[in-house]
């Protein structure tokens, strides 16, 4: 054997390094050592995480990256300003209610933040908002925690004292408020759904808010407008909520324009009987005013409106009335004319005529009378409701109207529901 050979069969036989094992990807130290202003690409896989971006950074889901928090606190806790959160599935919040667990928590007096095209699910506030201005917040799925009753739920997404931000294309389930504005202005809001939620849209002492192309159904109440003004409130869509489409109390100088709802039943009793309370009211006024409501749809539900509690000097014109059981409860003392610039309202059951052919009725429409009014005041009145002392009652202000107690006036109905609601309730029925 020559020293060549020999060499090759020592070479063969000595034993191989093996290579250093390669340690397991972290997300965390990823983050860490990313710079300011760098694009981090969350590889598939479940990271089991809780994530503090304290810099600028862009946080991007490759497809199947799911960030998992194990049941406690928050997935994500942003505290940097111009961070964007892109294409993750978050999941498995925490559920303490004092500490407001969330699967993104985004700090006070941040700007620009950015959370968009996530799944976040099984969390128990989706996105929480704590004093940042100008954030978008778009084209998320948020699902909430059902498991939990929903009193102990957080809000899909939370704002308190918010300014500018954008909140648009969610899908928003199974959470206790679906949107929750507290003290936040200047805010728009629109082109989320939002079910199976209390409140679809929860307003409270915010100003200056666009809530526009929302759509809420399945839910206790679709839009309920608490403590605010100057809101407008366009094009949303509420049907098949249980007690309110519109609810506004001590909500003024806003807009409640072209909105559609319907089929607002009301909640019902073991023994089938409905609640007071929550009777099924499309759109229910509670110590408002100084509102224009107008343009909108209500049909198929219990109540149409109802307004009371001193809800006075609001312009009521070109909404149409359909098919309602009870098209308006109006519990006021004062007199209220719905029209504006000789247009008013369409009703279903107004039985008057147009004889020059203007489309305006030439009779005006009253829909409630003192019977009415006694009935709601006094609901414990009912067992007379065939009684002969009703029915005199009835016939002697329909005879001399000069005995009518104060109630709303449509002097000039429209004979014809309008064009835009038309459009809408064929939609809706094909």
């Amino acid at each position: 054997m020559n020293f060549r050979s020999l060499w090759l069969l020592l070479l063969l036989a000595a034993p191989r390094a093996c290579p250093a094992a390669q340690a397991p990807y972290s997300l965390e130290k990823a983050v860490a050592a990313a710079a300011t202003g760098a694009v981090v690409n969350v590889p598939a896989g479940v990271h089991h995480v809780h994530l503090h971006l304290d810099k600028s950074i862009s946080l991007v889901g490759s497809p199947g990256a799911v960030l998992d928090g194990d049941g406690s606190g928050d997935v994500i806790r942003v505290s940097a300003s111009h961070v964007r959160i892109d294409h993750l599935t978050i999941r498995h919040s925490g559920s303490d209610l004092t500490a407001m667990n969330a699967g993104i928590y985004v700090d006070r007096a941040l700007d620009d933040v950015t959370v968009s095209n996530n799944r976040i699910e099984n969390v128990l506030f989706g996105v929480y908002l704590d004093g940042a201005n100008h954030v978008v917040v778009n084209g998320n799925t948020i699902v909430g925690m059902p498991e939990l009753r929903v009193p102990d739920r957080g809000d899909g997404i939370h704002l308190w004292n918010d300014t500018g931000c954008t909140i648009s294309g969610n899908d928003v389930s199974k959470t206790r408020d679906g949107i929750y504005v507290y003290i936040s202005p200047d805010n728009t809001i629109e082109d989320n759904r939002i079910h199976d939620v209390r409140y679809g849209v929860h307003y409270m002492y915010s100003k200056r808010n666009l809530l526009r192309g929302n759509i809420s159904h399945g839910n206790t109440a679709g839009f309920a407008l608490m403590a605010s003004d100057h809101l407008h409130i366009i094009g949303n869509q509420a049907y098949d909520d249980m007690s309110y489409g519109l609810l506004l109390n001590y909500v003024n100088y806003s807009e409640i324009r072209g909105n559609e709802v319907r089929n607002i039943q009301g909640q019902f009793d073991t023994d089938g009987q409905v609640i007071a309370g929550a009777e099924g009211k499309a759109i229910f006024v509670y110590l408002s005013q100084g509102n224009t409501i107008a343009d909108n749809l209500l049909e198929h539900s219990r109540i149409g409106i109802h307004v009371t509690a001193g809800s006075d000097q609001n312009t009521i014109y070109g909404n149409a009335f359909v098919d309602n059981k009870t098209q308006v409860m109006y519990v006021q003392n004062n007199a209220e004319e719905w029209s504006w610039d000789r247009r008013g309202n369409y009703w279903s059951n107004y039985l008057g005529w147009d004889l020059n052919g203007d489309r305006i009725g030439d009779v005006p429409y009253r829909p409630n009378d003192g019977v009415d009014v006694l009935l709601w005041k006094y609901p414990s009145a009912r067992v007379l409701m065939s009684s002969p002392s009703i029915l005199l009652m009835r016939y002697v202000q329909h005879a001399f109207p000069v005995f009518t107690p104060p109630s709303v006036q449509d002097s000039h109905p429209l004979m014809r529901i309008p064009e835009n609601s038309r459009a809408r309730a064929h939609d809706q029925r094909h």
